[in-house]
């Protein structure tokens, strides 16, 4: 069975940072060309919002303009983890973040961000960012 699982969520002040990891098991990634493994967040009232997306098998990625300069995106496909490094974060970074999974048809300038690409998700860690 296919799971996402994420961690390093947390506590921290702005200007602060924090890493994000996804750990993914039971993925094969052999079904198709290429894989996006993309961060959503969600914070409260609001909706679910893209912020970076990686190619499993390019390295390419990209950054929501609300965070691009901040975070930066990479992987380790060993062992099959994807990490998000969170730096000078802000209060409005605050929400619940999601690590999905899914094929990658085009590019990630195209569709990493849309969260219709995505068929695996994690069930989100809590980041809050103190004033």
């Amino acid at each position: 069975e296919e799971q996402l699982a994420e961690s390093g969520g947390g506590l921290v002040q702005a200007g602060g940072s924090l890493r994000l990891s996804c750990a993914a098991s039971g993925f094969t990634f052999d079904d198709y060309d290429d894989y996006a493994i993309g961060w959503f967040r969600q914070a409260p009232g609001k909706e679910r919002e893209g912020i970076s997306c990686i190619s499993r098998n390019g390295g390419d990625t990209n950054y929501a303009d609300s965070v691009k300069g901040r975070f930066t995106i990479s992987s380790d496909n060993a062992k099959n983890t994807v990490y998000l490094q969170m730096n000078n974060l802000k209060p409005e970074d605050t929400a619940v973040y999601y690590c999905a999974v899914g094929p990658l048809d085009y590019s990630l300038d195209y569709e990493g961000l849309d969260e219709v690409v995505y068929d695996y998700w994690g069930q989100g860690t809590q980041v809050t960012v103190s004033s």
